[in-house]
């Protein structure tokens, strides 16, 4: 499994009222949610986002509330990955829930720039930059973990399971 785009490249404590401000969680809709995906802190990201993209950040990426929300937003918006130094442990969890992958590497967060072309493979954990020629060795995900990103998140795997 792969995954390769441009890269949007935020810092550190983006949290989740930022990922989906607060004034959207009327709605638990993906497209709508995707709309208003990071607004409050890169008000032209819906407007240039690409099915593929992928988002790099520095560390506790996600932080703040524990709504599913935000990481379906950034799915719906057509982010393939986010690369962070570190992620807010529930946001982790929900990420990987509704099959968003994720992916902690400190190098690979200091070492991709926002516009570079990234490719990520997840049974490997490899993480090549193509604008500058550089490649960093993230986590790779469990099988299991794999499995699930696969289905499109938890329900699905455990509903195919049980087909």
């Amino acid at each position: 499994m792969k995954a390769n785009g441009t890269v949007f490249k935020y810092g550190d404590n983006v949290d989740t009222d930022v990922i989906i401000p607060a004034r959207y969680l009327n709605s638990s809709d993906p497209a709508e949610l995707a709309t208003h995906c990071m607004e409050d802190i890169d008000k032209d990201f819906v407007s240039k986002v690409h099915k593929g993209d992928i988002i790099v950040a520095e560390k506790n990426f996600g932080c703040g509330s524990s709504r599913e929300h935000a990481p379906i937003a950034i799915k719906a918006a057509g982010v393939s990955c986010v690369i962070a130094e570190t992620f807010a442990r529930i946001f982790y969890r929900n990420a990987i829930n509704i099959g968003l992958p994720i992916i902690e590497c400190p190098e690979a967060s200091r070492g991709i720039e926002d516009g570079d072309q990234v490719e990520v493979d997840f049974d490997s954990g490899m993480i090549y930059n193509r604008t500058k020629g550089t490649e960093f060795k993230g986590q790779a995900f469990p099988e299991f973990m794999q499995k699930i990103i696969q289905a499109e998140g938890l329900i699905n795997y455990i509903n195919g399971k049980n087909a």
